[in-house]
């Protein structure tokens, strides 16, 4: 799959950083079972690509991808724990010829039209507004999309529940990226369901 086809997939991509490996599994589950199959593990524990591997054996109707790409060499290590998509906060040409490389499509992260311009010249168009509030929200993707009909955004960043709606309504969004339905209190007391419950609400936004 490429990775517009993947982003179609659902309106909300989860943004997940496992601290616990024994919580990788039962969030995928939840997650999952709620209508978030779309999963994205961000490389900022030790545990990160441990979680992945085990996510793609023991859930394998998920779609499990990487996040926080920073340097060319977590390309491969991301390879070989199973990642089926890449994504990163910003794009540098090293990290464009490691995702021309790579087995798995690349979501790269933009915050400015200078950097939008250098990605779609590096054969991007969809890419990760980041940090999508601090960069001007959904004002920002409103004054993007007239100069740039041909590139399509999943805005990740500081947005909640209450405020996707305003991104999901706009045409040059595929979909966001969150963390509120992984809140660390059901993490904390392995409230699976409570997780499962609010990864519905969110699956449900563009319904």
């Amino acid at each position: 799959m490429n990775i517009r086809e993947i982003v179609d997939l659902t309106p909300v991509i989860p943004v997940l950083t496992i601290n616990k490996i024994e919580h990788a599994v039962p969030v995928a589950r939840a997650l999952t079972a709620g209508g978030l199959r779309v999963l994205e593990i961000t490389l900022r524990t030790p545990v990160a690509l441990a979680a992945i591997e085990a996510m793609r054996k023991a859930v394998p109707e998920a779609i499990v991808g990487v996040g926080t790409l920073t340097r060319a060499v977590d390309f491969a290590s991301a390879d070989r724990a199973g990642a089926q998509f890449g994504v990163t906060p910003g794009l540098t040409p090293e990290l464009a010829a490691a995702a021309r490389g790579s087995r798995f499509p690349l979501l790269p992260g933009i915050m400015t039209p200078t950097e939008l311009i250098a990605a779609r010249l590096a054969g991007f168009h969809v890419l990760k507004l980041f940090p999508a509030q601090q960069a001007g929200g959904v004002g920002m993707l409103k004054a993007l999309s007239a100069p740039f009909p041909d590139v399509m955004f999943c805005p990740t960043g500081g947005i909640s529940f209450a405020t996707a709606p305003e991104f999901l309504a706009l045409a040059n969004v595929l979909c966001v990226g969150g963390s509120w339905f992984t809140p660390q209190a059901l993490l904390d007391t392995h409230n699976w369901a409570g997780i499962e419950a609010l990864a519905r609400q969110a699956a449900n936004l563009r319904s």
